[in-house]
């Protein structure tokens, strides 16, 4: 196997290690500004740099998975990060899975041990699931047990991510422009947790389409969400506006948002008023969409990767309403996990045309 020019691979990783991350705490994202949780410049770099650098990674393909398995040893952190991800993106087996598991053991960062444990559920090991069942007895991190139990019901019910590396190879930076208010929408096409396509220009000039960014599984304001949609399936149907959800994950952790695969423990009973499997069986009546590298959120501004909420690197959460015309009316984008208006109030705006929403904690930079 022949292995990618070393200056190419030390001088994308250069690039995240000379980047100037904002600090993370408590496995939150800090915000350097206001001090707290979120990230309140809406022009912060952050998250093209470390998108760019797992993009490039993956370009490297095959070839890289030998030279990438050293740095997950690196001093920095966030180098350690894009690194276990390539890895597991690239589905790379041979010697990754022996240099994953030993970051899980050994790494002090919860962030790159929760990546390590979501990358060997990547890899499609069956023998992994195993050891990674007696790691959970080891590991003390509530947010780092539930990337290990992911990743046990990943490997067991046989969803490998091969999705992803394309996804991922395919991102172009010039072609990412953000979608502001007043411009046409820009179109795309995500497939559902079933693997059904969903396209936009579907759906115009059929009358509103409201799209809504969530985290992931373990989000219990994502869950929320989903049960006030639930609830109010009659009212968006009545005015004839079209919903799509979309998370920037691979279509095994969308499945565990929408209760088609095996929930774990959600971190210890956390989120034990949500059991997906029995709450939203037969219910969820829009699309959730995969969008595996985020490549739709970042042309529409959500920033995947822009900070850091239970110990793992999300996007913005994000809400547009897009009219019959294709035209965007309303564009927010959040500054922390629980920044953008909740779906009665998006209905609410959809209903009196005013879209002046605000959080009322929502951060702003100087």
């Amino acid at each position: 196997m022949s292995t990618p020019e070393p200056a190419l691979l030390s001088s994308v990783l250069e690039r995240v290690r000379q980047h100037a991350f904002a600090e993370i705490r408590g496995g939150r994202t800090i915000d350097p500004q206001t001090g707290h949780e979120g990230v309140a410049d809406l022009n912060d770099p952050s998250w093209r740099v470390r998108l760019m650098a797992i993009r490039d990674l993956v370009r490297l393909g095959d070839s890289a998975a030998t030279a990438l398995q050293p740095v997950l040893r690196d001093e920095d952190p966030h180098v350690r990060h894009v690194a276990a991800t390539a890895l597991g993106i690239l589905g790379a087996r041979i010697g990754a899975a022996d240099a994953l598991e030993d970051r899980l053991a050994k790494d002090t960062n919860p962030v790159v041990r929760g990546q390590a444990a979501v990358s060997l559920g990547q890899l499609g090991l069956e023998r992994v699931a195993e050891r990674l069942a007696g790691r959970l007895d080891h590991e003390s991190d509530p947010d780092v047990r539930h990337r290990i139990e992911l990743a046990i019901g990943q490997l067991r019910a046989g969803r490998r991510s091969t999705e992803l590396a394309g996804a991922y190879a395919a991102i172009d930076d010039h072609a990412i422009s953000l979608v502001e208010v007043g411009q046409p929408a820009i179109s795309f096409e995500l497939t559902d947790t079933n693997g059904d396509p969903w396209r936009l220009a579907d759906f115009l000039g059929r009358g509103p389409v409201v799209l809504i960014w969530v985290f992931a599984d373990w989000c219990p304001v994502c869950h929320h969400e989903f049960r006030d949609l639930i609830d109010l399936q009659d009212e968006f149907e009545a005015r004839g506006i079209t919903v799509a959800t979309i998370e920037c994950h691979d279509r095994f952790r969308c499945r565990l948002m929408t209760g088609q695969e095996r929930p774990p423990s959600y971190r210890g009973g956390n989120l034990a008023a949500v059991q997906p499997q029995t709450a939203y069986r037969g219910r969820i009546w829009w699309p959730h969409l995969a969008d595996p590298a985020g490549a739709v959120g970042a042309v529409y501004g959500v920033d995947p990767l822009e900070f850091v909420v239970h110990s793992e690197w999300i996007n913005r959460p994000s809400t547009f309403v897009i009219d019959r015309d294709g035209i965007v009316r309303f564009a927010y984008r959040g500054t922390f996990w629980g920044d953008r208006p909740s779906i009665a109030e998006t209905l609410e705006m959809l209903e009196s045309q005013r879209y002046d929403f605000e959080h009322p904690k929502r951060l702003h930079a100087e």
